[in-house]
């Protein structure tokens, strides 16, 4: 239980590098940081060289650090996300008539993989690069709601776990 607290909290509120992880972005904290000081400089520079009072370039040099990179990777994130949720309908119907049409999940995965539109692309790629070096199916795609924390991901993975444990017709519940 206090495992899965803290997963739903990380979830919930998840740390700037997390964050940026779930944009799309390969900054790390050294690269935000750089992004954020060079925002606010310029916030700073543009309304003191305009005539502004000194407290009001301070006032939008301090937003320009604070809020402005904040803001532009939450805005990344959720249009990545919004991307991939929209393009995960079409991800989960090629698995669902690859599967019927007696294809092993693995092949429908990295058909995605390879022809999928660009969000859904990279995260299928990323579970057909870990089961390649040795992760099972399952343990492969339970990863993929902490990089794409929508309930689309989280409820795929449960279903694609419970099938590799238990059996079933896995085109029939993702269908559903």
């Amino acid at each position: 239980e206090a495992r899965q607290r803290a997963k739903a909290k990380q979830r919930r509120s998840p740390s700037m590098t997390v964050r940026m992880q779930q944009a799309g972005l390969s900054w790390t904290k050294q690269t935000y940081m750089i992004i954020s000081v060079a925002c606010g400089l310029v916030a700073f520079i543009v309304p003191w060289f305009i005539g502004a009072p000194l407290y009001a370039a301070a006032a939008a040099g301090a937003a320009g650090l604070l809020a402005v990179p904040r803001w532009l990777v939450n805005f990344l994130r959720k249009r990545r996300l919004r991307r991939f949720v929209n393009e995960f309908a079409n991800a989960v119907d090629v698995i669902v008539r690859g599967v019927k049409a007696g294809l092993p999940l693995n092949d429908c995965i990295r058909i995605i993989a390879n022809e999928a539109a660009e969000p859904v692309r990279s995260e299928f790629r990323l579970i057909s690069e870990t089961q390649a070096l040795g992760l099972s199916l399952s343990e492969a795609v339970a990863r993929m709601p902490d990089r794409m924390p929508t309930p689309e991901a989280n409820f795929f993975s449960i279903v694609v776990s419970i099938q590799q444990t238990a059996g079933g017709n896995l085109a029939e519940a993702l269908g559903n």
